[in-house]
């Protein structure tokens, strides 16, 4: 990722930050594994300051931890920290579905797009491409909260879901059964927010929490 002179000190820190988080969401970058502003300055081709400032980002956003003396870690979330995020964007959901239902937000060319991540979610799902999956089904949340007009949520709810994504990606990777536990009810969401069905979204925002659970509880045994 060598600067070009089209690119700011910015931008690239923003480069830098999402090739991380890729790593990290790829498994390539494993949770506690350590490395310093250096190597990723060297494996990059780039100078340590917006390494630093990229690296900072991820620690704000809960991706990595910082040590002074031994430079950044990728963080390590537990079973109950995953039970306390679903717990979370639950809450944040639930709210999204109240706003979007007082907005009456349910129609137009923005959920058109949001449709459309969903079919592509659930094709990646039930195909087990969790790569792919995991790209769509970011973008569909974040675009499915926009609609409730308030990037705060939606920042926050997105901020989530990576975090249950970098938990759950080292135990999905390889599964011989990952398509079992890949959730593909995205387009039964749409379509509840399509007919102001607040009972509906809550029912399927219910059977995608359980389904999450127990697949964590499962980690336990």
């Amino acid at each position: 990722m060598p600067a070009s002179g089209g690119v700011t000190r910015s931008t690239l820190r923003q480069q830098i930050a999402d090739a991380l988080r890729d790593e990290i969401l790829a498994g390539r970058l494993q949770p506690g594994e350590e490395f310093t502003v250096k190597q990723i300055a060297e494996q990059y081709g780039v100078s340590a300051t917006p390494v630093r400032e990229a690296l900072v980002d991820l620690t704000a956003q809960g991706l990595l931890d910082s040590d002074q003396h031994r430079g950044f870690r990728v963080h390590e979330f537990s079973v109950d920290d995953y039970r306390g995020m679903v717990e979370a964007r639950t809450v944040v959901v639930n709210g999204i579905f109240k706003k979007i239902t007082e907005l009456g937000a349910g129609h137009g060319p923005a959920l058109v797009s949001v449709r459309r991540r969903a079919e592509e979610c659930a094709r990646a799902a039930r195909s087990g491409d969790l790569n792919i999956l995991i790209g769509y089904d970011l973008r569909f949340w974040r675009e499915l909260g926009a609609l409730a007009g308030n990037p705060y949520i939606s920042d926050f709810l997105h901020r989530l879901r990576m975090q249950c994504w970098v938990f759950a990606v080292p135990y999905l990777r390889g599964r011989s059964d990952l398509c079992d536990w890949l959730w593909n009810g995205h387009g039964d969401l749409v379509d509840a927010v399509v007919e102001g069905d607040g009972d509906a979204a809550y029912a399927v925002i219910s059977a995608y929490n359980d389904h999450s659970l127990t697949w964590a509880e499962r980690l336990k045994k």
